[in-house]
């Protein structure tokens, strides 16, 4: 798959794309990541790509022109009409179902805006989603393309040591959608706190059933939306529902 970003700050992406287990994604091509600056398809000397609002205001606003540029010269190099996806408070939160549902298509265009944000007539024009990564503003698009491009890199085959590593994580359908467990590792004291006896007893049944209470547990401690999904969904059985009347 192929994803093309359409950034004024392609350095920012060259350590991600080198680092750190996903890089193997990346390497590999299992995700191709190309890298457009609007700059480079901006006109004059300056090669401005960003102006005052209309109608006043503070800060500036990213230019349709070099956008349109860049975006028909990506256009142009691929052989499909992948959607293009614009990050911005306004979109819908990006989630799990949503990284697997990328992690498993052709890619996309990902616009990062930047300053107050972008003419609204190129969104208007050529945009057909928007996504955001929660109620908060950040400076420009680039961590958010950043975050999705991890999420979808470390679902695919091989990019984990561990192929089933995924499967346990926060909100994956393997685990009905729930917050994942505590881990422990050595040593098996560490500051007065021993880790809890079950996971050094050997008895798998009991380890997974101590596993799936602690997830159950911090689900409806932390986040109970996903817990009342997975009930209508018809995740909980008889002995998760015992153990969550029987919590205070």
């Amino acid at each position: 798959m192929r994803f093309d970003v359409i950034t004024l700050f392609p350095e920012l992406f060259e350590p991600f794309l080198k680092v750190g287990i996903t890089r193997r994604a990346f390497e590999t091509g299992q995700v191709h990541v190309q890298l457009t600056n609007p700059r480079d398809y901006a006109s004059g000397n300056y090669r401005r790509v960003d102006d005052r609002p209309f109608g006043g205001g503070p800060g500036m606003v990213m230019m349709a022109e070099p956008l349109e540029k860049s975006l028909l010269a990506i256009r142009a190099c691929r052989n499909d009409q992948v959607p293009v996806l614009l990050f911005s408070p306004i979109g819908q939160a990006l989630n799990h179902t949503a990284v697997e549902r990328w992690s498993n298509s052709e890619g996309a265009i990902l616009v990062c805006g930047r300053y107050e944000g972008i003419d609204q007539r190129f969104i208007d024009r050529y945009v057909d989603g928007q996504i955001s990564l929660g109620d908060f503003v950040l400076s420009g698009g680039e961590l958010a393309a950043m975050a999705m491009l991890d999420a979808i890199a470390r679902l695919q085959p091989g990019v984990l040591s561990d192929a089933d590593s995924h499967h346990q994580d926060s909100f994956n359908p393997s685990l009905d959608g729930l917050l994942d467990c505590p881990h422990y590792t050595r040593p098996e004291n560490w500051a007065e706190q021993a880790v809890p006896e079950v996971l050094t007893s050997g008895h798998h049944e009991q380890i997974e059933r101590w596993r799936r209470e602690q997830r159950l547990a911090l689900t409806a401690q932390h986040r109970p939306d996903l817990l009342d999904a997975a009930r209508k969904q018809g995740r909980l059985d008889k002995c998760d529902e015992s153990y969550l009347a029987g919590k205070p």
